[in-house]
């Protein structure tokens, strides 16, 4: 019992570790305005970010701009991000998509999306999601990371998980994703999955 206690512990220490780094890569790495976000690590130290409330002035004017224009991908996108941030996930989702129906090639979008499906208990949606953005970029880090994330604590596919978190540390070992990839083998290790 006391085994199994210490592994819970490790995978649960390990997993706010990069819950915390996905949250932060994913908030403070945007500008209201952009369309493309750039994920960036959040010192392991600090806790997530807050949510980030979103400007009620701000989406409606987003909304109107995409209500006028049916094929305006960077207003979905953007509305996708503020509600993401604002951990909004349902709404956050139902612009990703339109942005997806779109521009079905956004490997960034595809991916966000992605986590905002396992962020509302849709784990194999969201790992469906990530296949179609590794369709389009293969060695997407970011979607890779991930990937690793979903199916440890949203499959407890541990092995699954550290196959893929092995090749974001061969293809980016110094980058912010190879780092957290890196910890997460090593909570793979230590937890003895």
């Amino acid at each position: 019992m006391r085994a199994d206690a210490i592994v819970f512990g490790i995978a649960g220490a390990l997993f706010g570790l990069i819950v915390g780094w996905v949250l932060g890569s994913q908030q403070t790495a945007r500008n209201p305005r952009d369309t493309a976000p750039v994920a960036q690590a959040a010192p392991a130290q600090q806790q997530p970010p807050a949510a980030v409330p979103v400007d009620p002035a701000r989406v409606k004017a987003l909304e109107e701009t995409a209500g006028q224009n049916l094929k305006d991908v960077p207003a979905r996108v953007q509305l996708g991000n503020m509600f993401f941030d604002a951990e909004q996930y349902p709404q956050a989702i139902t612009w990703y998509e339109q942005a997806m129906a779109l521009n079905p090639n956004d490997t960034n979008v595809s991916t966000d999306l992605g986590v905002a499906y396992y962020y509302t208990n849709q784990p194999d949606r969201a790992l469906k999601q990530f296949d179609h953005s590794l369709s389009i970029d293969p060695r997407h880090i970011k979607t890779l990371l991930n990937v690793g994330i979903v199916r440890a604590f949203g499959r407890q596919d541990f092995a699954g998980a550290g196959k893929v978190w092995q090749q974001v540390v061969d293809l980016s070992p110094d980058s912010p994703e190879g780092q957290a990839a890196r910890k997460g083998l090593e909570g793979i290790k230590a937890a003895g999955k």
